[in-house]
């Protein structure tokens, strides 16, 4: 089986892109930078280096990998750990949920992929009983309290799950902590450990319909029972 990794340098794609050929499956690893193929490279995967904000060139190049599966792990935050995140930098990775997850799910189109696997997040549910299940609302996405993150969360989660032309897959994971996080350990909850988190990615490659998983650690605010039963993930 083939996969492409959009973001496959990023936090959680340099785990699950060596995770996956170890698995066996032909890999394709997209960044955006030519000095970092060299990482995709050396675990063993096909580099593609292109900007999911270019259209054409991202399906261009989705198309030539023919994948299977296309797994969207895709951010745009440069903060350092231990650091706070800035407007500017929430209002880019924003753009990057939108425009960029319209770029990538036109390309799974083209390619005829089966199946598309996307990263969300797992705190923006309504006040209401916890542990919240995937179907409790979510805060407003409209109204005069608002967010870039949360009008971008929304039209993401809409883009992967609501096109019938392939399986949308959305992971809502907690806050991750780790190595090459903003924490070494857990902070507040929802949370979910980014090694935990990748391989919740390579198990939804093959398991699991279509629809929303929570991907967190035991104990917190959300409830991880529908990623244990359907996807056999275990914090």
């Amino acid at each position: 089986m083939r996969i492409f990794v959009a973001g496959a340098t990023g936090v959680i794609g340099r785990i699950l892109v060596p995770l996956l050929v170890t698995a066996g499956y032909e890999v394709t690893g997209m960044t955006r930078s030519t000095e970092r193929a060299t990482a995709v490279t050396a675990v063993g995967a096909e580099p593609a280096v292109v900007d999911v904000f270019d259209g054409a060139a991202l399906t261009a190049t989705v198309i030539a990998a023919r994948p299977d599966v296309v797994i969207h792990q895709l951010t745009d935050l440069t903060t350092p750990p231990g650091q706070g995140l800035s407007d500017v930098e929430l209002v880019r990775n924003a753009r990057l949920r939108e425009e960029g997850t319209a770029n990538l799910v036109a390309a799974v189109v083209a390619a005829e992929a089966g199946r598309l696997v996307a990263q969300s997040v797992a705190w923006l549910y309504a006040d209401g009983p916890e542990p919240h299940a995937e179907d409790d609302p979510l805060l407003a996405a409209e109204g005069p309290y608002s967010t870039p993150t949360r009008r971008a969360v929304y039209e993401l989660e809409r883009l992967v799950t609501t096109d019938t032309r392939f399986e949308g897959i959305v992971l809502r994971y907690g806050r991750f902590y780790g190595p090459g996080t903003w924490s070494e350990t857990p902070q507040e909850p929802p949370t979910v450990h980014v090694e935990a988190a990748a391989v919740a990615a390579l198990l939804a490659v093959a398991r699991g319909e279509a629809g929303v998983y929570n991907v967190v650690d035991d104990g917190g605010p959300v409830s991880n029972d529908k990623a244990r039963s359907v996807l056999g993930w275990s914090p």
